[in-house]
């Protein structure tokens, strides 16, 4: 499920409670664009940018930048972020699974999970269409997604709760095995002075599996070059919690 309501409570907090290293992701998406794209790529969209933590890291790098995000909460975040670090990026409220661009791109990279809150196939084809169309022939499209070992022995059977200075995070999901569907119902705990005011935020996300993955990218045009278990590269094995995949345009013209 993709609307610009989600992230409306969490965007101020998110990277403080996520954990996830940005700089090893761009250095991750450096090396994928070295290996298997062009090794010159100039210009690259990053797609469900979030508060542009990865978008920032890539424009340091020397990237062109352009960040897509549904939520206005995240891009409102973004722009700051963005602002404070001297980056020029350009943000687009859009869709990713209806995303227009001025122009063709020489990456996509979609980091986590993005991918995973398409929940309905029919969004899935409309969003690697959309990648196809907008990637330069020899392009490089990079994207992670919670595996199915995360959906079914961590999600379904776990609840979560982090907590840091002045704020705190509960995390309860439900895992629908029939749908592949998992809803997360988070409530936050926000400090403010001597009390704490509680905010609740719904989201929704799908497992994908391998094949469905592969098949609808097959059916895009698109086509998987590579395919890893973390950003060290390592290789997907049963117990992985995260697939990375590396994917570039079939027929290239």
């Amino acid at each position: 499920m993709i609307n610009g309501r989600q992230f409306a409570v969490l965007a101020e907090y998110y990277d403080r409670l996520n954990g996830a290293d940005y700089r090893q992701y761009a250095e991750f998406v450096k090396q994928i664009m070295s290996e298997y794209g062009t090794g010159k790529e100039e210009l690259v969209l990053d797609m469900g940018c979030g508060t542009a933590e990865l978008t920032v890291e890539l424009s340091k790098a020397g990237y062109d930048m352009i960040g897509l995000d549904i939520s206005e909460n995240m891009l409102a975040a973004a722009a700051e972020n963005a602002r404070k670090n001297g980056a020029d990026i350009l943000f687009l409220r859009q869709d990713m699974r209806r995303f227009e661009l001025y122009g063709t791109v020489d990456a996509i990279v979609c980091s986590l999970d993005g991918i995973n809150y398409i929940t309905e196939s029919s969004g899935l084809d409309e969003c690697f269409s959309r990648v196809r169309n907008y990637l330069n022939p020899e392009g490089i499209f990079i994207f992670d997604v919670n595996s199915e070992y995360r959906f079914r022995e961590i999600f379904a059977k776990r609840d979560f709760f982090v907590e840091e200075a002045d704020v705190s995070l509960g995390w309860k999901n439900v895992f629908h095995e029939k749908s592949g569907i998992c809803d997360f119902e988070l409530t936050l705990f926000i400090r403010e002075g001597e009390v704490y005011r509680r905010r609740k935020e719904y989201q929704r996300e799908k497992l994908w599996t391998r094949e469905e993955l592969y098949r609808h990218l097959r059916e895009n045009k698109l086509d998987v070059v590579a395919e890893f278990s973390d950003l060290n590269k390592g290789k997907i094995t049963g117990n992985s919690e995260k697939w990375y995949f590396a994917v570039k345009r079939l027929n290239a013209e």
